[in-house]
């Protein structure tokens, strides 16, 4: 297996881990580029690292936001290997190990799920930014905004009505913008 097949396997496990946004390899200001990481409702994001190999792992036990944990981005944190590669014990505090297994990615141990400081949370802001900011030189001169309405223009380009399978975007649903409890919605007076 190779890197690039391991970081997809990440990708993969994050969906069906209910992230709803997913990015890979795609580096912040902080210097960490992670290969995998994915948010949840009430922003809660999950960090995946991958490594094939033990001199790869122990490399990136000396990056500065490894060796200061709370400078890294991941409410929940965990690496992903190969089976047998990492042992239990030799995982950062609160870390988790998922190890591919027959195709399939398997749970060794769960992450603790409040790992992200403010520093952390700022980083990852960036890393969002910093993405959302490419896929605007993408679509230039077009906005994000304006990219983001395409089911409008779908719409007049369709005389009126919306195309089969496509829902306005008033009821298309975004978890992202739902309350939970620890992010309740504004209350009006």
């Amino acid at each position: 297996m190779t890197h690039p097949q391991l970081v997809e396997k990440a990708v993969e496990w994050l969906r069906a881990y209910r992230c709803g946004v997913i990015l890979s390899e795609q580096a912040c200001v902080s210097g960490e580029m992670p290969d995998a990481i994915g948010w949840k409702r009430a922003s809660h994001s999950v960090l995946v690292e991958c490594k094939l190999s033990r001199a790869d792992f122990l490399a990136d036990r000396g990056k500065p936001f490894r060796r200061k944990q709370e400078l890294g981005v991941g409410c929940e944190r965990l690496y992903l290997t190969p089976p047998g590669l990492l042992q239990l014990k030799e995982l950062p505090p609160g870390w988790g190990l998922l190890e591919v297994r027959k195709r399939k990615v398997g749970v060794v141990r769960s992450s603790a799920r409040d790992l992200r400081t403010p520093a952390g949370l700022s980083y990852e802001m960036n890393l969002l930014l910093a993405s959302l900011r490419r896929v605007e030189i993408r679509i230039e001169p077009q906005t994000i905004t304006e990219f983001l309405k395409w089911k409008n223009r779908i719409q007049q380009y369709n005389g009126g009505t919306w195309p089969t399978g496509i829902e306005p975007a008033e009821e298309e649903r975004n978890y992202f913008l739902e309350s939970t409890p620890s992010n309740p919605s504004p209350q009006t007076p």
